[in-house]
């Protein structure tokens, strides 16, 4: 079996170090990189399992780092900080982490995250490759929504989101054909409404339909109710722009029910 290949994009942070040593000893191969666009290419060539990235980097931030990768390869990001920052958080999900970790913190915590992380992409691949039927499967369109093993594919394939962009797909697809409010989307991702939220929501919006939508510019899913909010409905068979005002799915199938 291959070890899980980790690469590291850090400054010299103590505990980056202590990480590195702590995964070598539990036999991970890893791969550490100082700088922003060294570790970048590194990412590109050797294709990880996880990475984990400082904030503060050369040449490179962290937050510019992880939006280059996510654009670039399909990877679990994990970022790391000294500074407790509330923006820098947001900041980081925004453009890509699947994971943001602030101090206090400690190595044994990031690699539980790191081992939760390869259990959920091993948990995919099974999933992917076994093209079993299976019972707790929500349907939409092209969109199967799988709630036993946390998956979502999209024509057959497999879409890696973050937890909170499978809970807004699920709260969608769950309520198909209803309109919510910025803010009533940002109560549900767990977060209270106050100022910033309307940009958070907007941005896991953005992110989810880079993900679903053939075209995000004209989606067939995920609708913008101009002045009211979002609507998550059927495919608009293939007229462009198209409003459905139809409280189902489509071909949307329920086997189990969604307690929310």
């Amino acid at each position: 079996m291959t070890a899980p290949r980790v690469l590291i994009i850090g400054n010299n942070m103590t505990i980056l170090k202590e990480l590195k040593a702590t995964l070598l000893k539990e036999d991970y191969e890893v791969i550490a990189e100082a700088d922003g666009l060294q570790g970048v290419k590194i990412a590109q060539t050797t294709k990880p399992d996880v990475v984990i990235v400082s904030t503060a980097l050369q040449s490179l931030s962290g937050f510019e780092v992880c939006r280059i990768l996510r654009q670039e390869i399909v990877v679990p990001i994990l970022m790391v900080s000294s500074e407790l920052d509330e923006i820098d958080t947001i900041l980081g999900l925004n453009v890509g982490a699947d994971d943001y970790i602030t101090n206090p913190f400690s190595v044994k915590e990031i690699v539980a995250r790191i081992r939760a992380k390869l259990r959920r992409v091993d948990m995919l691949k099974l999933a992917a490759a076994s093209g079993r039927n299976i019972s707790s499967l929500i349907r939409c369109g092209d969109i199967e929504i799988d709630l036993e093993r946390h998956l979502v594919l999209h024509r057959g394939s497999v879409i890696n989101l973050s937890p909170n962009e499978f809970r807004l797909l699920l709260f969608f697809v769950n309520n198909a054909g209803k309109t919510f409010s910025r803010d009533q989307l940002y109560t549900e991702l767990g977060g209270r409404s106050e100022k910033g939220s309307l940009r958070t929501v907007y941005t896991r919006i953005h992110w989810l339909r880079q993900k679903i939508e053939d075209n995000p510019v004209h989606p067939r899913y995920l609708f913008t109710v101009r002045g009211a909010g979002y609507r998550f409905g059927k495919p608009s068979d293939g007229l462009p722009n198209a409003r459905n005002d139809r409280n189902d799915c489509g071909a949307i199938q329920r086997s189990t029910v969604i307690n929310k």
